[in-house]
């Protein structure tokens, strides 16, 4: 069982989303710039995670995307869900026909394996992220035009 690369970005997204969510709405090209996620890979996430009511679009200049719901209300398992990552270790998807159609003798590892995995992430709500990087941080990182400041270094260094 892997978290794909899908799951890992929505909640990287959804996450930065959070972080700047009370200054109005956010756009998925300021998300990608500062994650690093391709617009367009951002707008397939954006799509699933609209329907499935985690966020909402804003139209029109000054627009983009705004939470849907509080952030304490979200939990990572929401959003990786919405995105159709499946949480599955087993190897049947849960059809218990491992073996030629029948179970295999560690079905019921990875099936408690799963319940464990979705237990958890379930338990790790949008607020709990954006506590953990705000105690890191101190502040929500953004994006800076550092020209002027590599030009100064540049014209004090010895010629």
């Amino acid at each position: 069982m892997r978290l794909t690369t899908k799951g890992r970005f929505a909640v990287t997204a959804m996450l930065d989303l959070a972080l700047r969510h009370k200054h109005g709405p956010v756009t998925l090209a300021g998300i990608g710039a500062r994650q690093c996620i391709s617009l367009s890979y951002l707008e397939q996430l954006f799509g699933k995670l609209r329907r499935h009511a985690l966020v909402v679009s804003v139209r029109g200049p000054g627009g983009g995307y705004r939470l849907a719901r509080p952030t304490e209300k979200v939990s990572v398992a929401d959003i990786i869900l919405a995105v159709d990552e499946p949480l599955d270790a087993t190897q049947c998807g849960g059809l218990e026909n491992c073996q030629e159609d029948r179970r295999c003798m560690t079905h019921d590892l990875w099936a408690a394996l799963n319940d464990k995995l979705y237990e958890y992430l379930n338990s790790v709500t949008l607020q709990d992220l954006v506590n953990e990087q705000l105690a890191k941080n101190g502040n929500v990182t953004v994006l800076a035009d550092r020209r002027a400041t590599v030009a100064r270094k540049a014209a004090s260094l010895p010629a």
